[in-house]
């Protein structure tokens, strides 16, 4: 193994600063000439996942990654945790790359006008994700402090959920261990959370220790749980030589298990006013994640299914009321009408832009080449706003983007963009 390669493999290290070690000797070795230096565009991605819930990378690896898929900024999106973040800033720091941080989490709306809808939760009616987005870095403690008891009732519903899937595969002698096989695929004892993936992924590995890879495993899906394997998926898995197996695998599971064992949350979902409060009060911008009708999920883990598109209307007036500040969406997963009707709507209803491309899976790509249609240039400008303002919220959040003070300066929502894309582009050159 050459140095190089040694030195990319230690960026998922158990170790926090021996990841961050091995990132500067990467640097270096940049800066000697000894690796190329990606070639760049204007493309950004506000929306990875990493270590901190569910992904093949720690954050100094999800940077590695974007700095060398040519992005120009990076963004850190971990479901009911921030604990990620400061690692993400500074591997951001040492690769000379802009960074943004912020948390996704789902949220309750049973005390608006959508109580009862399929918002944009494919496993529960009337709950949705949302995201908070440039969380400014001095108020990263209290956004920690704030998911603590929502991510400790969630745990009590993974180890339900647990629990559904031991019963539904008792009679294969099939046993999930939440403390022995969940926990340690993930990071919860330093703060991150546990999610459905981190269930289904161990449930993956138990599946490929009992069955090997190949025709078994497919049959058993197919025979035994009534999973349809979707075409792609089931090459993937009948490939025993697949880098990716049990990745492939929980992408079966996520799209056609999840059903069967899905435990309904309520306790770990702060109300969707409680949430938008909170985000307000720290200088974040809250932000609705638009999913939209599916019909061939990008990613293979979702069903098509009917979601917003119906009562679209009704949703932007219901964020308006409750004080949402943008919507995120990701331009690979909508048909062109279905993205121009959101953006319109987003125009009409004057709420922020912001771009996200889910990154959870080592197969998906960090750059969404269909972000680079001039229909989408807006989510490029956004997101160096983005960065302007956790810049400057960071400093004083009455500065913030949408705070009451820079609203009665700039109350022109794009004139608002622009001061703060200048702001980010500049600050970001001078790092």
């Amino acid at each position: 193994m050459d140095k190089e390669t040694n030195l990319v493999e230690k960026l998922n290290h158990e170790n926090v600063d021996i990841r961050l070690e091995s990132l500067e000797k990467l640097a270096i070795i940049i800066k000697e000439g000894k690796l190329p230096i990606p070639e760049k565009g204007n493309d950004v991605n506000n929306h990875i996942h990493t270590t901190y819930s569910f992904s093949p990378y720690s954050p100094s690896k999800a940077i590695w990654m974007a700095y060398n898929s040519g992005l120009m900024t990076a963004g850190i999106m971990d479901h009911d945790s921030i604990s990620g973040a400061l690692e993400f800033i500074e591997a951001g720091k040492i690769l000379g790359m802009a960074t943004t941080i912020g948390v996704e989490c789902r949220a309750d709306f049973s005390n608006t006008p959508l109580k009862g809808r399929k918002i944009n939760n494919p496993d529960q009616d009337t709950i949705a994700y949302v995201a908070l987005h440039g969380i400014p870095h001095t108020k990263i403690n209290e956004v920690q402090k704030f998911f603590i008891p929502y991510t400790r009732e969630r745990n009590k519903r993974n180890k339900l959920m647990v629990n559904k899937i031991n019963k539904l595969l008792e009679p294969f002698n099939i046993i999930v261990d939440f403390e022995k096989d969940v926990i340690p695929a993930s990071k919860s004892n330093e703060g991150g959370s546990i999610t459905e993936r981190h269930i289904l992924f161990a449930l993956s590995h138990k599946l490929v220790e009992r069955f090997g890879k190949g025709h078994e495993v497919v049959d058993f899906l197919k025979e035994k749980l009534k999973i349809n394997v979707k075409p792609t998926l089931r090459e993937y898995l009948m490939d025993t030589t697949n880098q990716f197996y049990e990745y492939d695998l929980l992408g079966v599971l996520k799209s056609d298990l999840v059903d069967k064992i899905y435990v309904d949350a309520t306790e770990e979902c702060p109300q969707i006013d409680e949430l938008v409060g909170f985000s307000n009060s720290i200088g974040a911008i809250s932000a609705y994640a638009y999913l939209g009708d599916v019909t061939d999920s990008v990613t293979g883990d979702k069903k098509a299914q009917k979601f917003e598109d119906d009562y679209i209307d009704l949703l932007f007036q219901v964020l308006k009321d409750i004080g949402f500040n943008a919507v995120t969406y990701m331009p690979s997963r909508n048909t062109m009408g279905q993205l121009k009707k959101v953006k319109f709507l987003c125009q009409e209803y004057g709420l922020f832009q912001i771009s996200g491309e889910d990154i959870n899976s080592p197969r998906q790509s960090f750059v969404c080449i269909a972000m680079r249609n001039e229909e989408f240039k807006n989510l490029v400008e956004s997101t160096w706003a983005l960065i302007g303002h956790e810049k400057v919220a960071t400093e004083d959040i009455n500065k913030a983007m949408f705070s009451k003070e820079t609203i009665v300066r700039y109350p022109d929502l794009d004139t608002r963009i622009r001061v703060y894309k200048e702001i980010g582009l500049n600050r970001s050159r001078t790092q």
